[in-house]
C-alpha cells in the first residue's frame, strides 16, 4: 500500500536502482536533519543552496534533458525570480503581500519574455537558438546593472524578510538539542518543503502525455512533426514551464540570502554550475538534478577544507603539499569532474540505472535457462 502511495507521489517514476533509491532517501534525510547533524552557519547555508539549485538545475532539464533544447539564457529566468523579491521588500516592506507581489511579477515576467523568445527562435537550428538565449541573457545581466534605482546597480539590493522568517525571530527561548529554534530554521525548512513540492510537479510534467511528447521531439522532431504535433508549440511551452520553476528557484535563492545582486544570479558562472551539474547527474533524470546538485556543491564548499586538512598532513613532502593547497581547489574540482564523467558518461543516475537493467537481464536469463 506504501509502496503504491510513493509511486503515485513520483508520478509512476521510480528510481529503477536500489542504489540510487539509497541516494536519493539517504540526500532527503540529511537535508531534513541537517540543521541537527551539521550544526552551523555554513552547513546549513549549504544545505539551503542544494534545495534551490535542485530546482534551477532540474528545470533546465526540462528543457535540456526531455525536450533538447540547448539555452543560456536560464540563469535570466533564476535572476527574475529573486529580483522580483529583492524589489519587492524593498519597495513594499517586509510582508507577506510583498511576497505576493514579488512572486506574481517575477512570474508573469518570466513566462512572458520566455514565450516570445521561444515563439521568435525555436525555428532556428540549435546552435543558433543557443547563441540568441546567450545573448538575450547578456543583455538583461547589462540592463540589471544599469537601472540601479530599482536594483541597487553592482551593489544589489538587501532587505528585510517577514519577522517569522528573520533569524532574529525565535520559537522558543532555549535550544532544541543544541540548536537555535528561530526564523533562520523556519525559513530553511520552508524552502525544503517548497523544493519538494516543485520537484514532484516537474515529476509529474514529465510523466504526463505532455512529457511523452517533449521527450519524442527529443529523440525526433521531425518524426514527431509528421505524427500531427505541433514542435514548436510543444518547445514553447516547455520554455515556458522551464523559465518558471527556474524563477521560482531564484525567489528561494533571495528570500534565503535576503539578497541578491547581478553576480549572485545572473552570472554566466552559475549557468555553467548548472550545466555541470546536469552532466554529473545525468541529463533526462530529475533525480540526477537532485544528486548532482547535492555532489557539486558539498564539493565546491568543503574541497578548500579537505585539501587544507592533506596538505597539512602532507607537509613533510613538500612537493605534496603543494600539489594539495587549498589554492588549486579548482583544480582538483575539474579533475574530480573529469573523472566523473569519464566513468559515468551518462551521469551518475543513468549509470546505476543501466546496472540495475543489466542486472535484471542477467538474471532474467538465468532463470529463464533453468525453466529451459
Amino acid at each position: 500500500m506504501s509502496g503504491g502511495w510513493l509511486s503515485r507521489a513520483v508520478s509512476h517514476d521510480l528510481p529503477r536502482s536500489r542504489w540510487l533509491a539509497c541516494l536519493l532517501v539517504g540526500l532527503l534525510l540529511a537535508l531534513v536533519f541537517t540543521p541537527f547533524l551539521f550544526p552551523g552557519v555554513k552547513a546549513l547555508n549549504v544545505a539551503a543552496k542544494v534545495l534551490v539549485f535542485v530546482v534551477l538545475v532540474a528545470s533546465f532539464d526540462l528543457l535540456l534533458g526531455y525536450t533538447g533544447i540547448v539555452s543560456f539564457a536560464h540563469t535570466m529566468f533564476f535572476g527574475i525570480g529573486a529580483y522580483g523579491l529583492a524589489i519587492a521588500f524593498s519597495q513594499l516592506g517586509p510582508t507577506w503581500p510583498a511576497l505576493g507581489i514579488g512572486l506574481a511579477a517575477g512570474l508573469g515576467l518570466s513566462g512572458l519574455l520566455a514565450w516570445v523568445i521561444g515563439l521568435f527562435s525555436l525555428r532556428v537550428r540549435a546552435i543558433f537558438f543557443a547563441m540568441i538565449t546567450l545573448a538575450v541573457a547578456s543583455a538583461f545581466q547589462t540592463l540589471a546593472s544599469q537601472l540601479s534605482e530599482w536594483t541597487g546597480g553592482e551593489d544589489g539590493l538587501t532587505f528585510k524578510v517577514p519577522e517569522v522568517l528573520s533569524p532574529s525571530f525565535e520559537w522558543l527561548e532555549e535550544p532544541l538539542w543544541g540548536v537555535s529554534i528561530d526564523g533562520r530554521l523556519t525559513c530553511y525548512y520552508l524552502l525544503l518543503v517548497v523544493a519538494l513540492v516543485l520537484l514532484l510537479a516537474l515529476l509529474r510534467i514529465v510523466n504526463s502525455p505532455f512529457g511523452r511528447v517533449l521527450q519524442a521531439i527529443r529523440e525526433n522532431e521531425f518524426r514527431a512533426e509528421a505524427i500531427g504535433y505541433r514542435v514548436v508549440v510543444y518547445r514553447t511551452w516547455s520554455s515556458v514551464l522551464s523559465a518558471l520553476f527556474a524563477c521560482l528557484a531564484g525567489a528561494m535563492l533571495a528570500l534565503w540570502l535576503r539578497y541578491n545582486g547581478p553576480d549572485t544570479s545572473l552570472s554566466f558562472e552559475v549557468m555553467m554550475d548548472v550545466l555541470l551539474i546536469v552532466v554529473i547527474g545525468g541529463m533526462g533524470s530529475l533525480y540526477g538534478a537532485a544528486l548532482g546538485s547535492a555532489l557539486f556543491l558539498v564539493a565546491q564548499s568543503y574541497l578548500q577544507d579537505v585539501l587544507r586538512w592533506a596538505s597539512e598532513a602532507c607537509s613533510a613532502v613538500p612537493w605534496l603539499a603543494a600539489l594539495l593547497s587549498p589554492d588549486r581547489w579548482l583544480l582538483w574540482l575539474g579533475l574530480l569532474f573529469v573523472l566523473s564523467v569519464y566513468y559515468f558518461p551518462t551521469g551518475i543516475t543513468g549509470r546505476l540505472r543501466a546496472r540495475a537493467a543489466s542486472v535484471a537481464r542477467a538474471q532474467s536469463q538465468s532463470r529463464t535457462a533453468a525453466g529451459r
